[in-house]
């Protein structure tokens, strides 16, 4: 049970790892989706399977992977304001860049601490079902380790532009969409206390976060 525990914490993890681990060329707007996160994904598995600061959530390590490699891959901004909500389109900017800053931080935070406890993953992608013209498509993916196979999903849009290409702004563990749940708990706050209320709760849950990281590294 805790093995499988831990392989639930981790895929978010590893689905933020495995979108951006890929040259130039892999960003060309033809490539498959499937495809993408294919490769993506047998990627971030030998890294959570061959660096020694990830399998020990060092979460500078973890941001750096992320800032570096991910990013690129994911419309975080599409992400975010799907989290909070319709009150995103009274937010101003600054107040974005806060909630992107600190959302950013809570799910690295929140799914770093497993990666010591998994071992030995594989995968495999489900037929794809989309048209050529799609721009938004839904891959499915199995992630394997000790015990059952678990579902992890990826959304995908399709982007126009520079840096034009499949990018994920959700993704699916045994049927929850991560943007959704956050969206149940953000609102909440915003209703209660506005959106710099959220940002309030947000930066003190990860400080919160920081000071026990801190505290249990001492010990």
């Amino acid at each position: 049970m805790m093995k499988r525990r831990s392989l639930l914490q981790c895929l978010p993890f590893l689905s933020l790892v495995g979108l951006g681990l890929a040259s130039p060329l892999a960003q060309a707007a033809d490539e498959a989706p499937d495809a993408l996160i294919g490769r993506l994904t047998q990627e971030a598995i030998d890294i959570i399977q061959s660096d020694k600061a990830v399998q020990a959530g060092d979460l500078a390590r973890i941001k750096e992977l992320v800032d570096q490699k991910v990013m690129p891959h994911v419309d975080f901004q599409r992400m975010t304001s799907s989290a909070v909500g319709p009150a995103w389109r009274q937010a101003t900017p600054e107040q974005r860049a806060r909630l992107q800053a600190e959302f950013k931080t809570l799910l690295l935070r929140t799914y770093s601490g497993a990666m010591s406890q998994v071992k030995n993953l594989s995968f495999s992608i489900k037929p794809m079902r989309s048209a050529p013209e799609d721009k938004e498509v839904i891959v499915r993916t199995l992630i394997k380790g000790r015990g059952d196979p678990v579902q992890l999903d990826y959304r995908l849009v399709k982007t126009p532009g520079v840096g034009a290409g499949w990018k994920v702004y959700n993704f699916n563990v045994l049927g929850v969409w991560l943007v959704d749940t956050y969206r149940s708990q953000f609102s909440q706050e915003i209703n209660a206390k506005g959106i710099d209320g959220l940002i309030a709760t947000l930066t003190e849950r990860n400080k919160s976060n920081a000071a026990g990281d801190a505290k249990s590294n001492k010990g």
